[in-house]
This record gives structure tokens, C-alpha cells and sequence, in this order.
């Protein structure tokens, strides 16, 4: 497994900060794997292997699912097209370039950035180029389209809207970034009106998706102590939109529900998390930055449960599939939670090489990219 991926949460990530700053602050040790009696088990449908994987690198090379075909890149530039029902191979493409995020896409167009921060429009029937432009800086963060605009952000803080069909800019907003960050920059979310930004001074921005002009912010933390490490903020968690209000989090800061049209705050609460929450069962889920996973009743907002014998193993972001919280962890493991108490209902060791992006449910089955390039298809069976 690679070093930077071994190390402890915070300092695999100082490890890679923007600004040439580092930290000798240590950090608590990750604790060993929990021994698990499964009552439920993980079964593959399919396994496929994609190019290199992660190569050893500390990226969110998440697959873009389209319904019938899940499209997914490892960092040495392998694009595939994977039949979503049997794992079968529907065309591969050779990029001839280093990425360094997932795919984002619409009706028309994949979307993808290279190594040496340029967008790319390709063909989903072949993987084709159509249009390619250059970006100021580079772009850790999955591009995302609204069919119109496609938008990119750079980890300097930059949002760039490029046209679609052409490849024309249409406007760009500039972020403030502080001296440190972490190497983890949420994917916009763009909508047909709005698009949200996230920003390393723990903001929270929604932008004009036609014109790139502000329309309201929110902070999600607010930079606190005397160091630069103290004073992280990060907001890498993309936004759980629900009806009409957006749920967030940010590293060092809040767990929030926050009104769509306008950014006010209905409520928050103190969290520290850099995953997107889960809401299911009338719960919300959050994998806090140290480990543990946490519940809230969705109504009152009390904490439920605490599942805390996973701390410091740089959990990922937890999905619901049934009665189950799955999460991943830096060793590769997927733990398999009951979402009523917090306890372990399954274990499976999937990648020694790590997880890193979020698993994503596909009907009642759940997808799982694994750092080495392993993607595999799940679905939970009870155990006899």
C-alpha cells in the first residue's frame, strides 16, 4: 500500500497541501481492523480491472454511471466503458495522458481532465475527443454539466463554465484559497439555474450558472486557532440535495441543512467531516474525520450512535443499501453497518491498495473502484 495512503488521515493529506507549508504535528494512529461475526455478506456480480488505478496517488477517480453503462478511468489514462448489468467491456480508450479525476458527463459528452490541466469533451459511444481547452491551474475535482455548461475547478480556487458544445468559455468566478488546503476539492454541483462551489476557507458559494455571479454564501467553518493547521477549514464534501435545501458539511466546522433558494441556515450543528452525509430511514449519517460514524435522528437532530472502532482509518463516504451503512477504509476494507444501532453486520477485505471514492448504490447492488483499479458490482446476501 502506498505511504501517502498508510499514513494518518490529516497527514497523508498535509502531505500534499497547496503552498509548499507542512506540518510535524502528529496525529492519532489508526485502529486496527475490527473483528467482525458477518451476519450479511458482500457477493460480487462482477469484477472487472481498470488500467493502474490510483497509481499510487491520492485521487477521487470517481465512475460516472449513465444507467446502462458505468464509464470509469484509472490515473495512466485507461477510459472504460462498462456494461452496468454484466461488467462486460463496451469500448476502451487508450487517453495517452495522466488524469487526476473522475468522470463527469451528460447527455452527450464525458468529461475529463488531464495531467496537465486540460479539459477534455469526448464521444460516451467511443471515447472519442471533441473538444479540449486549457485550464489555469490543475483540477483534482470531477468536472460536472448541466447540458449547457460544463464546470471545472481548479485547486487554486478557480471556477471556470466552458459551453458545451463548443468549448467556449462562458465565465469564470475566482475563490479565495487559504495558505493550506488539503488535496481534496468537491466536485461542483451544477443545476439548470445554480451552480455550488465549495472552498477551502469553508464556504459555501452558489453561483448563477448562466453568468458565474455570486447569488448567495455560507460558512460552513470558520478558521480558528494560531497555526495554519489549526485553521483548516476545507469544505471537499460535495452538497446531499434533498428537496430544496442542501445538506453539508466541512472539515473543523458544521453539519448543516441550508435553504436552496436563498443559503440561510435552517440548522447546524459542530462537525468535522470531509464526506458527503448519508440520509436514509429517517437518519442522517456522517463519517467524521476521525473515524467515527455517527446518526442523527432526522427530525431532532440527537445523536442516535456512534460507531467508534474505525478512528483515524480514513473512513469514505457512507452509503445505504437496505437495512446497511457500508464504508470504506484506507486498508481496503468495506465494513457493513446495521443502520439502527451502528453495529458491525459484515466484513470484507476488497483492496489492499485502499479505497478512496465513495461507493455508489445502483438499484439494491453497490460499486466499489478499490486505489489498484479493482471494480467490482456488490450485492448484500444474509448469512445462513
Amino acid at each position: 500500500m502506498p505511504l501517502n495512503l498508510r499514513r494518518l488521515f490529516l497527514a497523508g493529506m498535509a502531505a500534499s497541501v497547496l503552498g509548499g507549508c507542512s506540518s510535524s504535528d502528529s496525529f492519532e494512529e489508526p485502529l486496527p481492523v475490527p473483528d467482525v461475526v458477518s451476519s450479511v455478506e458482500l457477493e460480487p456480480v462482477w469484477n472487472a480491472s481498470i488500467g493502474e488505478g490510483f497509481d499510487e496517488q491520492f485521487l477521487q477517480l470517481s465512475p460516472l454511471n449513465s444507467g446502462e453503462t458505468i464509464f470509469v478511468v484509472s490515473t495512466d489514462g485507461q477510459l472504460i466503458a462498462v456494461d452496468a448489468e454484466h461488467g462486460t467491456f463496451v469500448w476502451t480508450k487508450n487517453l495517452e495522458t495522466q488524469v487526476l479525476a473522475g468522470v463527469g458527463g451528460d447527455s452527450g459528452h464525458l468529461y475529463l481532465v488531464s495531467g496537465d490541466a486540460k479539459l477534455m469533451a469526448l464521444d460516451p459511444e467511443n471515447g472519442e475527443e471533441l473538444w479540449q481547452v486549457a485550464l489555469p491551474n490543475e483540477t483534482i475535482a470531477t468536472p460536472r454539466s448541466n447540458g449547457q455548461v460544463v464546470v471545472a475547478q481548479t485547486t487554486d480556487g478557480k471556477v471556470l463554465a466552458f459551453d458545451t458544445a463548443t468549448g467556449e468559455k462562458r465565465w469564470q468566478y475566482d475563490g479565495v484559497v487559504p495558505v493550506l488546503t488539503l488535496r481534496a476539492t468537491a466536485a461542483p454541483l451544477v443545476g439548470r439555474e445554480m451552480t455550488l462551489v465549495s472552498f477551502a476557507n469553508g464556504r459555501l458559494f452558489a453561483l448563477d450558472s448562466r453568468t458565474g455571479q455570486p447569488l448567495w454564501q455560507y460558512t460552513v467553518g470558520e478558521p480558528q486557532g494560531r497555526t495554519e493547521l489549526e485553521r483548516l477549514v476545507d469544505v471537499t464534501s460535495e452538497p446531499l440535495i434533498l428537496e430544496g435545501v442542501a445538506l453539508v458539511t466541512g472539515y473543523q466546522g458544521k453539519l448543516a441543512l441550508v435553504e436552496l433558494r436563498t443559503g440561510q441556515e435552517i440548522w447546524s450543528r459542530p462537525t468535522s467531516s470531509l464526506r458527503t452525509p448519508e440520509v436514509a430511514s429517517g437518519k442522517i449519517f456522517t463519517a467524521e474525520a476521525n473515524g467515527h460514524i455517527v446518526a442523527y435522528d432526522g427530525n431532532t437532530r440527537s445523536e442516535l450512535w456512534t460507531q467508534d472502532q474505525l478512528g483515524w482509518r480514513q473512513v469514505t463516504q457512507p452509503v445505504a443499501l437496505g437495512d446497511y451503512l457500508l464504508v470504506g477504509d484506507y486498508e481496503g476494507y468495506i465494513h457493513v453497518l446495521s443502520l439502527e444501532d451502528g453495529s458491525f453486520q459484515g466484513q470484507v477485505e476488497f483492496d489492499d491498495e485502499g479505497l478512496l471514492v465513495p461507493m455508489q448504490r445502483i438499484g439494491d447492488r453497490v460499486l466499489v473502484y478499490g486505489n489498484s483499479g479493482k471494480l467490482t458490482l456488490f450485492e448484500l446476501e444474509q448469512r445462513d
